[in-house]
């Protein structure tokens, strides 16, 4: 059994949403489910809760930053049963026409951590999105709004990088966006042979030769809303 999900076989559900923050599981359960909702593990404040959406069974762990904390939980919800995880978090813009609160929705995901290369066991593997779950989630997101955009995004395991030429080199590479936790998830996925997709919120623009701009929190709550209204139904489809 899983060391640090303290949950059984059945407290999941088989569709497992992932947001970074134990406060994001927390106020999409309170938020996107149906009533009832309960929390099924708050093991080093990571909390989980399983309820329905739209009548169907649906759960949410976060995951903490980065590929090693994410890592252990994707793969630990993979030993409680889950077969499809989706990532709902937060990405660093690299394009121009990228506007804070936009939804990017990952087809790949560049492993500049070494982590997931590292699990992976393949120099130059190419961690990718189940693509059902991508056409599904394009599909949806054209339905409520012309801020959605679809493509590669990179996964950093340097939040303050202090090599200043990355952001350029990630976007002369077409990456929509930055990010610290899709590519294990794409990376494990694969091993174990489950489907994953990763939907990011533009939380901030790194645009060429100017200082990030963090958005307000009334707007992130207005892009997470977006992505998870979305989210939510490409997890039950």
């Amino acid at each position: 059994m899983p060391i640090h999900l303290r949950a059984e076989n059945g407290d999941y559900a088989s569709a497992v949403l992932c947001p970074g923050d134990p406060r994001r599981a927390k106020y999409i359960a309170e938020t996107f489910f149906d009533p009832g909702a309960r929390c099924v593990n708050e093991e080093r404040g990571m909390l989980g809760y399983t309820g329905t959406y739209k009548g169907k069974p649906i759960s949410v762990q976060s995951t903490g930053m980065g590929t090693p904390s994410a890592g252990i939980v994707f793969e630990e919800l993979v030993m409680l049963g889950a077969t499809r995880l989706i990532r709902v978090g937060t990405c660093g813009g690299l394009q121009t026409h990228l506007q804070m609160a936009d939804t990017v929705i990952a087809v790949s995901a560049s492993a500049d951590d070494r982590t997931p290369i590292r699990y992976a066991g393949m120099e130059g593997y190419a961690p990718t999105a189940a693509f059902a779950l991508v056409e599904t989630a394009a599909r949806l997101s054209r339905e409520v709004s012309d801020r959605v955009f679809v493509g590669p995004v990179v996964t950093s395991g340097l939040f303050y990088d202090p090599d200043t030429t990355s952001f350029d080199r990630w976007r002369s590479l077409k990456h929509l966006g930055v990010e610290m936790e899709a590519s294990m998830l794409y990376t494990i996925a694969a091993v174990k042979g489950v489907e994953a997709l990763a939907m990011m919120t533009v939380s901030d623009v790194l645009a060429p030769d100017a200082s990030p701009v963090r958005i307000t929190d009334d707007d992130l709550k207005k892009g997470v809303d977006q992505m998870m209204r979305i989210a939510c139904d490409v997890a039950i489809s």
